[in-house]
């Protein structure tokens, strides 16, 4: 499932503004604000994560929870359509970023423009968080398609974000809004290079470059801070090495997983605000001597620091972390485990034949997601030898 990209902010001084979770477009896009009742702090309003343009719109249906429905038959039928809409936008586009449908998107956008650097906001399942059984078979085939068709995956799952709203947040009842507003938030520091000037700017191909050591390991772990509850947010003043600490705490991640059980391949910060280079480089220096032993030590300058100036509107400061991290297969395990645990009884697997998959589609994608923790499994490994040596 690939989400919209929405600014947090409206744009001044540029006219980059986003359509979708891999385009920048020259236009900005027409969003309807609306105001929602719990909300984290920041905005007063947020935009509506639909575009309000019916030359965005392909069609209406739905896929009813089964990736083949929408890989093979509904989707099947609206791709045509779809890609005339993404051509239309593509050419409107200073600087193209690039559920079964979506993969079924994800693979003619590929195909239509190889050279492309297509960035994904991927929601994975979640133990805790779960409205139908078969979503195992479907994140397993997501993933499958992930790994060879997108080039940077931010991996997001429903639990991290109710946790993040009723513990750090205290929202007494998380609504779907204010998970949104978590996610958005992430996409619009992640993209803010690409819309506004500043110290040391960075483009996705860029960041792709510093958080992908090899092709497949292209999942990462985000946080975005400062997260304060609402009635504390005018008494509490952040300071940069506050600022840093909270945006390494597991409790601030979007996915549920403990990079402390792993081991950062890469990590980007992207700051905003009036921050100066040289407090980054100190409070970024001291992070990285206290938490060396959670960055592997054969990759030098494995931590990418980018500031713009601009912060976000409500916040005289924020910071949004990237990791590429080994503990990423822990949402790969889980996901692993519960495919087994169905395919082994061939549970549900009519309704996905009956839409025109083939059974090897499954082994193939069970090999594919189980060789991916392989290869986490194996840096993790490495770092743990070498400690050992040491």
């Amino acid at each position: 499932m690939n989400m919209p990209s929405t600014p947090l902010a409206p744009i001044k001084g540029t006219s980059t503004g986003s359509w979708s979770a891999s385009t920048c477009t020259t236009t900005r896009p027409a969003v309807r604000p609306r105001t929602f009742p719990h909300r984290p702090p920041g905005n007063a309003t947020l935009p509506s994560l639909m575009p309000s343009r019916p030359s965005q719109m392909a069609g209406q249906c739905g896929a009813a929870n089964n990736w083949a429905k929408g890989h093979y038959t509904e989707g099947g039928e609206l791709m045509e359509s779809v890609m005339e809409v993404v051509r239309r936008e593509a050419e409107s586009c200073d600087c193209l970023q690039g559920s079964g449908m979506g993969t079924l998107l994800l693979c003619k956008i590929r195909e239509e423009y190889p050279d492309r650097i297509i960035n994904t906001f991927s929601v994975l399942p979640s133990p805790k968080v779960s409205n139908t059984v078969v979503e195992p078979y479907n994140a397993t085939l997501l993933v499958n398609q992930l790994i060879g068709n997108a080039d940077e995956t931010f991996c997001i799952d429903n639990e991290a974000l109710f946790n993040i709203c009723s513990k750090t947040l205290k929202l007494p009842t998380p609504t779907y809004d204010d998970l949104n507003h978590l996610v958005s938030a992430t996409m619009s520091g992640v993209t803010t290079c690409l819309r506004f000037p500043g110290q040391l700017n960075a483009d996705l191909r860029k960041l792709a470059t510093n958080m992908v050591p090899s092709p497949r390991l292209h999942f990462f772990l985000s946080s975005f801070v400062p997260l304060t509850s609402r009635p504390s947010q005018p008494y509490r003043a952040l300071t940069m090495a506050e600022l840093t600490q909270q945006m390494f705490d597991a409790r601030n991640m979007m996915a549920a997983c403990d990079p402390h059980h792993g081991h950062y391949l890469r990590a980007a910060a992207i700051f905003r605000g009036r921050i100066t280079m040289r407090e980054v480089d100190e409070q970024m220096f001291c992070l990285r001597n206290k938490k060396s032993r959670d960055f592997i030590d054969w990759l030098p300058h494995n931590v990418k620091t980018t500031v713009c100036d601009i912060p976000p509107r409500g916040l005289d400061r924020s910071a949004t972390f990237i990791g590429n991290n080994t503990a990423i297969q822990e949402l790969f395990k889980r996901v692993s485990e519960q495919f087994t645990a169905l395919f082994r009884r061939k549970a549900f697997l009519h309704w996905y034949t009956g839409e025109g998959m083939e059974e090897i589609e499954f082994t193939q994608a069970e090999i594919n997601i189980k060789d991916l923790v392989s290869e986490y499994q194996q840096h993790q490994d490495a770092k743990a030898e070498a400690e050992e040596e040491a």
